[in-house]
């Protein structure tokens, strides 16, 4: 990579800068000697360190991290294997800085896939990333934008790549948090797992070179580096360095059941009290950074036990006016060990105060969120904890009232009454100008025994 410049004056006031601010409980005792960190629970997802992990900073090498992921896609895929041979193209190995590592590679030369990993990710080779590249994608400026794409696909928002191996670039970012989550995917492929585990590796000869000797430069692994960092739950990780970005490590750890991801970005030489020697800072802190975790987190299932915690008020039934309700299930997270789980804060949420019967036994009524100084564990559904029958006469009579109070009834009624309203008085009136008038017969008959005289 690019030669080294002394980062260890800037660095030391970035962590003089870091004790005068306010910081969480499970920080504040590390003071790392970097710009960036995060310690990831891999197993759950759930960050159980953060030193600036979602603000950008520039990834180095540990940009080949999802190189190499994209290649063990192409695997998994049947695009490639492990074992097809790649003819190297002249375009791939073109315009990258002497500066950089490489192996080597020419134009023409035949080398498998697998082999081409191990270049990249133990001497981290550039030229390797690129002829990679080419055979995942066609193209470098293609296979770029795939590592964008898929950046995006999964959940690195502070991510931008412009190249393959972590040239240098200002619009060539990454945050610790997004290195994390490219590595927790990169390590579901086991192909990934062997190789950075391997602490050296012969490449055999190929039609235009002897074999090649490379060993891991990533000293929680291997001593033939650096020695005095070997961490035996280490199993593996990338490290990358520019003038830039500072020296960096991508590492992951085993303990059991528990896989930890550790991102250092920004570190360097570092001075440690009692040592002649400078330690290197990105080995030094990512190993503090996981027997952190190991040693003070462990996996805790949170539950608030069958007792009801609240009750709901029911209608429509004689059994009982009210039904209480319990949490169900439990809630898995990760937590410090020294952490009170009484200190947990419960905040319930019923969907209604009153509900008609009947209830089931089991119902869900409402939900009960856990949190801690603001973080949300998760949420248990409260369920009730008896059924309540319904009374058919209370739900007769209120069906009943129902139906007469409904708007439809009510204007059907309304109308009915109208009518009625309507004929009874058309009635009264017809039956008034109906009724004869006193003495108006006889008026009839002499009028007409009148006439039947004058004839």
């Amino acid at each position: 990579m690019k030669k080294y410049r002394f980062l260890s004056v800037f660095l030391l006031a970035v962590m003089m800068c870091s004790l005068l601010v306010p910081a969480s409980a499970a920080q504040e005792d590390l003071n790392l000697f970097c710009t960036h960190a995060v310690l990831l629970d891999a197993n759950h997802g759930e960050v159980l360190y953060d030193m600036k992990a979602n603000e950008r900073a520039y990834p180095a090498s540990t940009t080949k991290v999802m190189t190499a992921l994209l290649v063990m896609e192409a695997i998994q895929t049947g695009r490639l294997t492990s074992g097809t041979v790649i003819t190297v193209n002249e375009t791939a190995i073109q315009d990258i800085p002497g500066s950089y590592v490489v192996s080597g590679f020419k134009g023409g030369e035949e080398i498998t896939v697998e082999e081409l990993l191990y270049c990249l990710l133990l001497p981290s080779s550039c030229d390797a990333s690129n002829i990679l590249a080419e055979a995942v994608d066609g193209t470098v400026e293609d296979f770029v934008a795939h590592m964008n794409r898929r950046a995006g696909e999964l959940g690195c928002e502070g991510t931008h790549f412009t190249n393959t191996y972590g040239r240098h670039n200002e619009e060539h970012y990454s945050t610790a948090y997004d290195l994390a989550l490219i590595m927790r995917a990169a390590l579901e492929h086991d192909l990934f797992r062997t190789i950075i585990k391997t602490a050296s590796h012969t490449v055999p000869a190929t039609n235009m070179a002897k074999e090649r000797y490379f060993f891991n430069t990533n000293g929680l692994i291997s001593n033939l580096y650096l020695e005095g960092y070997v961490y035996d739950k280490c199993i593996g990780g990338k490290t990358g360095n520019t003038d830039e970005a500072g020296r960096c490590l991508v590492a992951a750890a085993e303990d059991g059941d528990e896989l930890l991801i550790s991102v250092v970005l920004g570190s360097g030489p570092m001075e440690v009290p009692g040592e002649a020697k400078l330690k290197q800072g990105q080995l030094r802190e990512s190993r503090r950074l996981l027997e952190y975790g190991f040693s003070n987190f462990h996996r805790v299932t949170i539950t608030r036990g069958e007792e009801p915690v609240e009750k709901v008020k029911v209608t429509m039934s004689r059994q009982a006016d009210e039904v209480n309700v319990k949490p169900q299930g439990s809630i898995t997270r990760t937590l410090p060990k020294t952490m009170d789980m009484d200190d947990i804060e419960t905040r319930i949420t019923l969907f209604s105060k009153e509900v008609e019967a009947p209830v089931e036994e089991g119902q869900v009524m409402g939900t009960m969120t856990l949190s801690y100084e603001g973080e949300v564990y998760g949420t248990l559904d409260l369920v009730a904890v008896t059924s309540v029958e319904r009374s058919e006469l209370l739900h007769k009579k209120q069906q009943f009232f129902e139906f007469f109070q409904s708007t439809g009834v009510k204007l059907i009624l309304a109308a009915v009454f109208l009518t009625a309203a309507v004929i009874l008085l058309r009635l009264l009136v017809f039956r008034k100008r109906r009724r004869p008038r006193a003495g108006a017969g006889s008026r009839v008959q002499g009028r007409g025994s009148y006439r039947g005289n004058k004839r």
